[in-house]
C-alpha cells in the first residue's frame, strides 16, 4: 500500500507540471451512489450530493483551467445496470432503454425519477419536447469521457464500461445502442472513491428492516414510498442495489462486469472507524463504552447518521452485530471475516480497493491501462467525508484535485 509520503510527493510534482502534463481536457462525469441525488434537487437549500453545502463539482471546473464536469442523476435505488442505462442516454441523449431482456427477466419499475420515457435532449436546436439536454451528445471513440463514482456510483460506472464495449451479456436487447457493444475508448479513465467493489456486510448486517430504517434517516434524499417499489425491500430481489451491494451480489456483479483492458482504472479507500482500546483512540464512548481490541469501532466525529451501524453492535438494539464485528460463515456464501471490520460507516474498506480477483497495483505515479491504480487511504474520512457532506466540502477539495492532476494528464 502506498504511504501517504510518497503519494504527496508524486502529486507534488505532478502539479509543477500541470500544464505540460494537461494532455487532455475530456469531460468529468460524477455519479452518485446508493439513495443519492442530481443537481437539479434541493436547489433552494443549497444542498448538494457532491459537497453539501459547498460544491466539489464547481470546484474541479475552475481548479488549475477550466474544465467540463458534470454531475449526473441515476435511479437511487435501482440496480447498476438500469443506471447504466440511464446515465449512457443521460450523456449522450435520447430516451432510457433498459434493454427489452433484461427488463422482461427482472420485472422491474425503475426509480420513478428515471423511470422508461425520461429522455435528454441531443439537440437543443430540435428539441420540441423540450427534454433537458444531453450532457455530451458528441461522445464517442473520438471525444471520450473521465467518470468518477462514489460509493454504488462506482459500480454504476462498471456496468457502463462493460455495457459499452461488450454490450448485453443475454444477447439481444432490442437494438438499444448501449447494448450492441463495440464502444471502446468511450471512457478513458474510471475512477472510484468508496466503493463496495465487493460489497458491503452493511446489507447482510442491518437487514430490510435496516436499510429501511436508514433509508428513512436519509430524509428527503431518499425516494418516497410510492416512488420505490416494494420488491426492492425484497432481500431476494436481484435486480436493485441493496443486492449488488452485499457481498453476494458482489461477486456475482463481478462475474460479468470485467476490468477493460482499454481504460484506466484508479480507486481510493477511506476509514472513520478505529480497532477497540481501553481508552483514548479517539471513538465514541457514548456510543461504546466496553470496547474489544479485535473489534472496530465508530471515530467520534464519523457522520451521525452512519456511526450506530459501524461497530460491534448495532446501537441501541445491541441484538445485531454492525459492521466492525459483523462476520459470515453460512456454506455456499462469501465469507466475511476480521478483514471487513474496519469500515468507512457504509462500506468495509477492504472492499473499495478494487474487485477481488480483477488485476490491481499501487499507484507509483505511472497509470496503467487494465489494471486498478489505488491512489491512497483516507483515513479519519467517514462515507460522506468523501463527498463534503455536512459543511466540510473544502476538505474533500484536496481529493479530487489529486484525481484531476491524474486523468487529465493520461
Amino acid at each position: 500500500m502506498p504511504s501517504t509520503k510518497h503519494f504527496l510527493c508524486a502529486l507534488g510534482a505532478l502539479f509543477c507540471c500541470l500544464p505540460a502534463l494537461a494532455a487532455n481536457n475530456h469531460p468529468v462525469i460524477l455519479v452518485h451512489g446508493f439513495l443519492g441525488f442530481g443537481p437539479e434537487q434541493f436547489q433552494r437549500s443549497g444542498f448538494r450530493y457532491w459537497g453539501g453545502f459547498d460544491d466539489i463539482v464547481a470546484h474541479m471546473r475552475s481548479h488549475h483551467g477550466r474544465h467540463v464536469v458534470h454531475a449526473a442523476t441515476v435511479g437511487a435505488i435501482s440496480s447498476s445496470w438500469d443506471r447504466a442505462a440511464e446515465l449512457y442516454y443521460q450523456i449522450k441523449g435520447g430516451c432510457v432503454d433498459y434493454g427489452n431482456r433484461h427488463a422482461a427477466h427482472f420485472d422491474h419499475v425503475p426509480d420513478e425519477r428515471t423511470a422508461p420515457g425520461r429522455c435528454w435532449a441531443a439537440d437543443p436546436a430540435d428539441n420540441p419536447q423540450h427534454y433537458p439536454p444531453a450532457l455530451y451528445p458528441q461522445w464517442d471513440s473520438a471525444h471520450p469521457i473521465h467518470l468518477i463514482g462514489h460509493s454504488q456510483g462506482g459500480q454504476t460506472i462498471r456496468a457502463l464500461i462493460e455495457l459499452l464495449e461488450n454490450g448485453s451479456p443475454h444477447g439481444d436487447e432490442g437494438g438499444g445502442a448501449l447494448y450492441t457493444g463495440g464502444k471502446t475508448g468511450w471512457v478513458l479513465s474510471a475512477t472510484t472513491l468508496s466503493a463496495p467493489h465487493d460489497g458491503t456486510s452493511l446489507r447482510d448486517a442491518i437487514g430490510g428492516a435496516g436499510l429501511l430504517k436508514l433509508a428513512g434517516r436519509m430524509g428527503g434524499q431518499a425516494p418516497d414510498r410510492r416512488a420505490r417499489p416494494a420488491s426492492f425491500w425484497d432481500q431476494d430481489n436481484f435486480d436493485s442495489a441493496q443486492w449488488e451491494m452485499g457481498p453476494d451480489g458482489a461477486q456475482a456483479f463481478n462475474a460479468w462486469v470485467k476490468t477493460s483492458p482499454h481504460v484506466y482504472y484508479y480507486s481510493v479507500s477511506n476509514s472513520a472507524t478505529e480497532a477497540g482500546a481501553p481508552c483514548c483512540n479517539l471513538t465514541d464512548r457514548v456510543i461504546a463504552p466496553l470496547q474489544r481490541r479485535q473489534f472496530q469501532y465508530p471515530r467520534r466525529d464519523m457522520a451521525p447518521l452512519t456511526k450506530p451501524f459501524a461497530g460491534e453492535w448495532i446501537v441501541p438494539s445491541l441484538a445485531r452485530r454492525g459492521i466492525g464485528s459483523y462476520t459470515q460463515t453460512r456454506a455456499g456464501r462469501i465469507p466475511v471475516d476480521s478483514a471487513w471490520f474496519q469500515n468507512d460507516g457504509v462500506v468495509n474498506t477492504r472492499s473499495m480497493r478494487s474487485p477481488h480477483g480483477h488485476p490491481v497495483r499501487d499507484y507509483d505515479g505511472v497509470s496503467v491501462r487494465g489494471s486498478w491504480n489505488y491512489l491512497q487511504h483516507y483515513h479519519t474520512y467517514d462515507h460522506f467525508d468523501m463527498i463534503g457532506w455536512p459543511r466540510s466540502g473544502a476538505k474533500a477539495y484536496p481529493i479530487y484535485d489529486a484525481i484531476s492532476s491524474i486523468i487529465y494528464g493520461l
